[in-house]
């Protein structure tokens, strides 16, 4: 989902850079739309189990829509800001390096390039073409693996977390509310499992992982989720009845 302040960066490939970023963002959204699948399958089927009514499983669709799309946003929120403050001391205590220690800024620069594999000649020039270029994006680039003009937004992770969790979750929602009630908990297992399967073999896409095994996790939980919450549903509904 958000680059980590320890990921790796090479400072002459801004676009392998960009592209893996790009490739976070899309990986978490999938994953963001896997959890509003889930979650929402799991709670409005374990309310049609217990009641036929429309009125009480749209009610806790759209509560558990909300309620999940808010906590996902608060939840990235949160994190990406701590992510974001992380980042920026780090570049401030760079900064300030830079400023009164030029000489072992450079030394430990030069160092990096000599350990990427660099001749100890070509590693200083390296490190001295780009400190006269930039030395403060260089040494945050280098050093921390951090670009400075692309620091995490974590208005951009609230604002994504929440619709791809809102994009997942009206699927099931539709799903359950669509049909008559005797076909509505199978038309949504059948509905849940192949947009789970899909989700599956888009990560795993994203990943270069094996598709088979990302299908399987993805349907095996939804699954074993839908069971749970209809068999406590049907509990809920026969004790009550």
């Amino acid at each position: 989902m958000v680059r980590s302040v320890t990921a790796t960066s090479h400072p002459f490939e801004p676009h392998t850079e960009g592209l893996a970023a790009r490739l976070n963002w899309l990986r978490a959204g999938v994953l963001g739309a896997n959890d509003g699948i889930v979650s929402t399958a799991g709670m409005v089927v374990g309310v049609a189990a217990a009641s036929a009514d429309r009125g009480p499983i749209l009610t806790a669709g759209v509560a558990g829509l909300l309620a999940g799309a808010v906590s996902m946003a608060l939840g990235e929120y949160v994190s990406v800001s701590t992510q974001r403050d992380t980042e920026k001391a780090l570049l401030t205590k760079e900064r300030r390096e830079l400023r009164t220690e030029p000489a072992a800024e450079l030394e430990e620069l030069t160092g990096i390039y000599r350990a990427k594999g660099l001749s100890p000649e070509t590693a200083r020039t390296v490190a001295q073409e780009l400190t006269a270029h930039d030395a403060f994006t260089a040494h945050a680039e280098a050093e921390l693996g951090i670009d400075p003009q692309e620091l995490t937004n974590p208005w951009q992770a609230a604002f994504s977390s929440a619709l791809s969790f809102t994009i997942g979750a009206l699927l099931p929602l539709i799903a359950i509310l669509w049909p008559p009630a005797t076909a509505r908990i199978p038309i949504t297992a059948v509905t849940v499992l192949a947009a789970l399967a899909v989700t599956g073999v888009v990560s795993a896409r994203l990943g270069r992982a094996n598709p088979r095994r990302a299908v399987l996790r993805n349907m095996v939980g939804g699954g074993l989720a839908l069971l749970v919450t209809f068999a406590v549903g049907h509990l809920v509904g026969v004790a009550i009845g």
